[in-house]
């Protein structure tokens, strides 16, 4: 505890938002007597939980600082604090699931109906986001592309995380922004498949129904956190760190997993649904 707090005095406050709220985190603490522990039972988390935000590793959370601004009295001083650091060029119901892809150890996500963000060409992000958001300027439009595009620089990390992906073959088939657009996003899935770090499989038809079909889950791990899952349907998202209920995640994943096609298999798969498309 003690070097995890020294480390945190050191931290720059000014460097973002995020690192000045979790500087006024300590320092108003410290000035209430209390330690990362004490305060966390007050607010019902846990005091490692405290000090991810006054390490800025973890985003502050609305109802997380108004508690804070009670207990410590601080009138409304962290809820604002909050607002500042929240801002981000995600949805913000997804924006942290966003922040934790960048520090999770694995990922496992399993998606029934669209090829998942972090394995999408420019052309099926932008295909995409118009489709969901018909009357979103071509600005906006452009900002989550290029956000959704970015999230991707964790699979060129060496220390990024270990990703399995269950894509159901549906996914393949459903023709976003055409056949042009769903050749190059095949294409990237043959590459990404069987890559370091990238594993791939297809959910044929003939396996069923299953637990996930109704939106996108994803199951993170981490090396020095305990494990979360993010739930994603129509413009909506909710993390989960109830310990049973990721674990029921998991053993769902797990299913699902074993009812998918071996790697190779879904490859096959993969290059199959590929040369079925029309020509130009």
């Amino acid at each position: 505890m003690a070097g995890r707090q020294n480390r945190n005095q050191d931290m720059d406050p000014f460097t973002s938002p995020r690192t000045f709220f979790g500087s006024e985190l300590r320092r108003a603490r410290e000035a209430a007597d209390f330690s990362q522990d004490q305060l966390g039972e007050r607010v019902f988390c846990s005091g490692t939980y405290i000090g991810q935000f006054e390490s800025a590793t973890r985003r502050p959370q609305p109802d997380l600082s108004r508690l804070l601004d009670e207990v410590l009295g601080t009138g409304e001083h962290f809820q604002r604090l909050c607002e500042l650091a929240r801002k981000s060029k995600h949805a913000d119901y997804f924006a942290d699931a966003a922040e934790l892809e960048t520090r999770a150890k694995t990922i496992s996500e399993y998606a029934p109906m669209l090829v998942p963000g972090l394995l999408q060409t420019e052309g099926y992000a932008r295909a995409l986001t118009r489709a969901t958001l018909p009357y979103a300027s071509t600005d906006e439009v452009e900002g989550y592309v290029r956000a959704r595009v970015e999230r991707q620089q964790i699979l060129d990390d060496s220390a990024g995380p270990l990703l399995w992906e269950i894509v159901h073959e549906a996914a393949l088939r459903v023709p976003v922004g055409g056949a042009n657009v769903m050749a190059e996003q095949l294409a990237w899935l043959a590459e990404l498949a069987g890559t370091r770090g990238v594993l791939i499989q297809v959910h044929p038809y003939e396996a069923g129904p299953h637990t996930f079909m109704m939106g996108v889950v994803s199951l993170m791990t981490f090396r020095d956190a305990p494990p979360v899952a993010y739930v994603e349907g129509p413009h909506s998202g909710q993390l989960v760190d109830d310990p049973a209920l990721v674990e029921r995640y998991q053993t769902s994943y797990d299913l699902a997993r074993a009812a998918a096609l071996p790697p190779e298999a879904s490859l096959t798969l993969i290059q199959s649904v590929a040369e079925d498309l029309p020509k130009p």
